[in-house]
């Protein structure tokens, strides 16, 4: 399965699978029923409003649906409804959030990609690219990675919370910052969901060195015992 290498701050890699086509079909089948309802309900308040002026027509119905794809990955981090809904996400090659131009670069491939022969050239590149990309990620150099689902991870070892009487082991642990926490948060998915311990192991490194600790526990207990300490410190 080929996957995308997100390398974060921390210059830590966690590898991410790209999405499958079944993956990316669904999410654009949700979005497509959402601009039908979202036409479908508009077409009705217009004509009940009695507006006949095409303008008015194409600039609160036509537009939307054509910018539908583009505004929601722009402001949704590479997200529309349906690839939220899927846990999906377009991001450039090498990890990063995608750019502007990406974006651009593949909203007006899309015109290709799903305009002609019903989306069929879209399927046939992604399923033959090896990248799960199709022509207007090749273009941008983007790709849609799928993000893990939280039902698939115990939360006992990638959503941790210290319960209400907990000491904390590490008093350094409120130096670190939220971002931190994510990324640790994120390191403990790739070794449940992936089976990747190596992002964990080079992040629980990374953080004693940063705050100075001095610690035996393996890096899972280590990175759970900080994120736990980190949330009582920072509660009050």
């Amino acid at each position: 399965m080929y996957t995308v290498s997100v390398r974060t701050t921390q210059n830590v890699i966690i590898h991410y699978p790209v999405a499958s086509v079944g993956e990316r079909l669904l999410a654009y089948l949700i979005d497509r029923i959402l601009q039908l309802v979202y036409i479908l309900a508009t077409a009705t308040l217009l004509i009940r409003l009695d507006i006949q002026q095409i303008w008015i027509w194409f600039l609160v119905l036509i537009i939307p649906v054509l910018l539908f794809r583009l505004l929601f990955e722009i402001f949704m981090n590479g997200q529309t409804p349906g690839k939220r809904l899927i846990k999906i996400q377009v991001v450039t090659l090498n990890g990063t959030r995608a750019t502007l131009g990406g974006y651009i670069l593949r909203w007006l491939f899309a015109l290709v990609d799903f305009g002609v022969l019903g989306g069929a050239i879209a399927v046939i590149v992604v399923a033959a690219g090896g990248k799960g990309q199709r022509l207007g990620d090749i273009v941008a150099g983007t790709a849609v990675i799928k993000l893990a689902a939280a039902h698939e991870i115990s939360a006992e070892n990638v959503f941790v919370t210290a319960h209400e009487n907990y000491v904390p082991v590490f008093s350094q642990a409120i130096q670190l910052h939220p971002h931190d926490i994510e990324l640790m948060h994120r390191a403990l998915e790739a070794n449940a969901r992936l089976n990747n311990p190596e992002p964990l192991e080079r992040l629980a490194e990374k953080i004693k060195t940063q705050l100075g600790i001095h610690s035996d526990l393996k890096a899972a207990s280590l990175v759970q015992t900080l994120i736990k300490d980190h949330s009582h410190l920072t509660a009050g």
